[in-house]
């Protein structure tokens, strides 16, 4: 009987059955014993999460997959230390002070040195923002000044200027070992290769994934697999559509966009959304809101754009999905939730002599055996109800991480919900309706921010 076991054997058979193993984490030597990290999936993402838990166990240290008693050190992603407590009271660990609560940089900072550093005050996730002067060294990081000042990035202004002033130069100079780690690594290359591929998502990227594939020549050669209507002119047109759209591109297909539509409906209001709102000059789509203000609809209207396309001969694939819109449903509690306005998921043929494409990095078409006047470019249309466009107008503009910060801080600060069809007040138990982005944004109580200021 185990009991009867001596202590010596007892001890041998947990080293075989790894429970006394302080030295290898995962099949990686540890080399920093004397913490233990648990990373929050929380607004981070499983694949992300995954990926920095093998970074941070390739560099010795020891991360654990679940949270537990041994726990020294909890790293948390765009949470702030409320959020971050919430989330540990349903956790039952007991006593939660023991923790050290830490942002995301102190972990990037531990990766780019290759060994714990001090958690300093910057790191760590505060209840309240009482920090030293902000000309304080310690407090001269851009990163750092962003994550303090407001947890949400619809209360700061992000130009283009100022995205690419942080990050460009780390990416394209190669300043950062962490960035290095990233590109490198092999998973990250064949999840970045198949979800360029149009109708391809993290779930197919993962089946391919584990079926051993790893670029997109591999899973264009196997024959035995089952590609979808999407995914099969994702193929067909793939190098035009991984190429760069530029903003003469968008001006072109904007043209023909809002000739069409109003074709049919001479009243519509046609609208670039997306990147080249925010003031991008290039982009790998085109996003257009339509909506018509006068009393007249046409359910009918993808329908007739689309077939004048086809007769025309400028459509090359179109998924058109109608409105899935029930108002007593709405709005939606979820962060990220999917609208239900009717959309039309399309690949236009633009006819190159009506741009100027100088703005736009062309060398991989160059490439290309065939000759042709044409590109085929990616293009979206949303129908909207002109009583919801302004809502529509907010969310289909983005950046993705604004809209997440503009409806979480709905949700937390003022008890509304927020989509891309409403705002509802919780407490007045009532829709908020809005003819503007403006007036959207003095409901929540915040200033308004310029589209070319959400580049989050």
């Amino acid at each position: 009987m185990d009991r009867f076991k001596t202590p010596a054997v007892t001890s041998q058979r947990k080293r075989q059955k790894g429970l006394h193993s302080p030295k290898l984490s995962g099949s990686y030597e540890i080399k920093f014993s004397n913490l233990v990290i648990f990373i929050m999936q929380r607004k981070m993402g499983m694949t992300r999460r995954m990926f920095l838990m093998e970074l941070g166990r390739r560099k010795g240290f020891r991360v654990e997959s679940e949270l537990s008693d041994s726990v020294t050190h909890i790293v948390a992603e765009n949470n702030s230390y409320l959020e971050v407590l919430d989330w540990l009271k349903g956790q039952a660990v007991g006593d939660i002070s023991r923790f050290e609560l830490l942002d995301i940089s102190w972990f990037t900072a531990c990766m780019e040195v290759g060994r714990p550093v001090d958690s300093e005050v910057k790191y760590h996730l505060m209840e309240q923002c009482q920090y030293p002067s902000l000309n304080t060294p310690e407090l001269e990081m851009p990163a750092f000044i962003a994550t303090k000042v407001s947890q949400y990035s619809c209360q700061r202004k992000t130009t283009l200027n100022n995205y690419n002033k942080k990050f460009t130069e780390i990416i394209e100079e190669g300043e950062s070992s962490r960035v290095k780690e990233v590109l490198d690594d092999e998973r990250y290359k064949a999840f970045k290769q198949f979800t360029s591929v149009f109708g391809v998502g993290v779930k197919t990227s993962e089946k391919w994934y584990r079926m051993g594939l790893r670029t997109v020549e591999e899973v264009k050669a196997d024959k035995t697999l089952k590609l979808s209507k999407m995914q099969k002119a994702g193929f067909l047109y793939y190098e035009d559509l991984v190429s760069c759209v530029s903003k003469a591109e968008a001006d072109a297909v904007s043209l023909i966009v809002k000739n069409t539509v109003c074709t049919f409906l001479p009243d519509a209001l046609v609208t670039i959304t997306g990147g080249f709102r925010r003031g991008k000059n290039i982009g790998h789509d085109i996003d257009f809101l339509i909506t018509n203000p006068g009393p007249r609809e046409d359910d009918e209207l993808l329908h007739k754009v689309t077939d004048l396309w086809k007769k025309q001969g400028l459509l090359l694939y179109c998924d058109i999905i109608e409105s899935t819109f029930v108002k007593e449903q709405l709005p939606s509690r979820q962060v990220d939730a999917m609208d239900h306005f009717q959309k039309c998921f399309a690949i236009l043929k633009l006819y190159q002599p009506r741009v100027d494409n100088s703005t736009c990095n062309t060398s991989e078409k160059l490439e290309t055996a065939e000759v042709k006047d044409w590109k085929a470019i990616r293009v979206d249309l949303v129908i909207t109800p002109f009583e919801q466009y302004a809502y529509a107008l907010l969310g289909w503009t983005g950046s993705r991480q604004f809209g997440r910060d503009l409806r979480r801080y709905a949700a937390h600060e003022r008890k509304m919900i927020l989509d891309n069809h409403a705002l509802y007040d919780r407490r007045k138990r009532i829709f908020l309706k809005a003819g503007s982005e403006e007036e959207i944004f003095a409901h929540l109580g915040l200033d308004y921010v310029e589209p070319w200021e959400r580049n989050a």
